[in-house]
């Protein structure tokens, strides 16, 4: 992976990653704030403006934009997250200018209609009830709710049913001005695409964008505690976190390895205890997640009820065993998995447009899979180990749905 990073001069990044071969094209813009900058009271905001931009932009309505990406033959899509909002598009190498363009319609020209906005905020309605009703989901959320408290990275990035429906067209329009500054834009492409083209049509549709700095992003703590859903369910939702690690810490790949030896696969150490020797637990799986200043490293599983209180013991029991005890074999072979998963994404374009913008939010710089693999190659079983006990010496956060809470656990 060998991409170019251009700056423009009002400090908006440009990062192009030609792949020989190729015979599409994936562009992005990638704007490093979410859910986590909106106000108390502002729950969903970012989630809503990205769904109101494609309701009509730059001289075209909803059906416009769609029919414009798809007579090509291409997609045009985004999504929200608690610390990024994007949105990308994949076409033919003839059409990257025209998916570009669409995508600085939206950002930069919506027309952001009082009247689609009203119709807009009850789809998301249905989608924020949608994930009410799947604990698969809901137990995420709930989970950040119990490790954050009360500040903005644990607030759920769809919002609340009550703060979505008082959002406005004026705060949809604030948020644009305020939030989508230049530095904190990085437009990536990467496949069957002409760097210098590129280059050229983001000055075009981007260079003019004031270079005003943005709001400083709130910043969090891990605290620990406890969110309870006592909702009806058939199995019980279970999930524990312990403070995981920033972004950028030395030590984040090897808590990333830990947590793929403990419960990243089929072969690791939960799935193994809990689902194919005890029979637990149909789904068991532990992950991490860092941001800027703060991460989560946590465990998720779903049970009987009669059995939740002793699964939840047991898996905790499994993480603490594993930080005293990982295996050299153990590591040799979630780093494996894991190297496996990162050649195979950065195989498609939208994969390495997603990993350099990625990378430039996170380091400020393009990282190469060379220094990627080298990292993860790094990890010994003695520093994985270290990570984990220093992790597990933190406070806890317990989360559940369709059930009493083990507290004792």
């Amino acid at each position: 992976m060998v991409a170019d990073l251009t700056r423009l001069s009002n400090g908006l990044t440009v990062a192009i990653d030609p792949m020989p071969g190729a015979r599409s094209a994936s562009i992005g813009l990638y704007a490093a704030v979410g859910s986590r900058s909106e106000a108390a009271g502002k729950g969903g905001l970012a989630h809503l403006l990205e769904h109101m931009v494609f309701k009509g932009a730059g001289g075209r309505d909803a059906r416009g934009i769609a029919e414009a990406i798809e007579d090509v033959g291409g997609s045009l899509n985004a999504w929200t997250a608690r610390d990024q909002t994007v949105f990308h598009a994949r076409t033919l190498p003839n059409d990257v200018g025209l998916a570009l363009e669409l995508i600085a319609d939206l950002v930069r020209a919506p027309k952001l209609d009082a009247d689609e906005l009203e119709r807009e905020k009850q789809v998301i309605l249905s989608e924020l009830g949608e994930c009410l009703d799947a604990p698969d989901d809901l137990i995420h959320d709930h989970l950040f709710e119990a490790a954050l408290g009360d500040q903005p990275l644990a607030r759920p990035v769809l919002g609340r049913e009550k703060s979505i429906l008082a959002l406005t067209r004026d705060d949809c329009l604030d948020w644009l001005a305020t939030e989508y500054r230049p530095s904190r834009l990085v437009i990536a492409a990467a496949g069957a695409v002409d760097p210098d083209a590129i280059l050229s049509l983001a000055g075009r549709l981007f260079g003019d964008l004031e270079a005003a700095d943005p709001p400083a992003i709130p910043t969090a703590a891990f605290v620990g505690g406890i969110c309870s859903d006592r909702k009806a369910a058939e199995q019980t939702h279970l999930a524990f976190a312990l403070p995981g690690l920033p972004a950028t810490h030395d030590d984040a790949p090897a808590l990333a390895l830990f947590s793929q030896a403990v419960g990243g696969g089929m072969s690791s150490r939960l799935f193994q205890e809990l689902r194919e020797e005890r029979g637990m637990a149909y789904s068991i799986y532990s992950w991490t997640q860092g941001f800027a200043d703060t991460g989560l490293f946590a465990v998720n599983l779903s049970t009987d009820k009669a059995r939740a209180a002793e699964a939840m013991a047991l898996a905790r029991t499994c993480v603490s065993r594993a930080a005293e005890d990982l295996t050299d074999v153990e590591l040799d072979r979630a780093r494996a998995q894991v190297e496996a998963g990162i050649i195979m994404a950065l195989e498609t374009a939208q994969g390495r447009a997603d990993s350099i913008a990625r990378s430039i939010e996170i380091f400020n710089r393009i990282m190469t899979l060379d220094e990627m693999l080298g990292e993860l190659r790094s990890v010994t079983a003695y520093t994985a180990r270290s990570a984990a006990q220093t992790m597990l010496s933190g406070p806890i956060a317990l989360a559940s749905i369709g059930g009493k809470l083990a507290l004792a656990a």
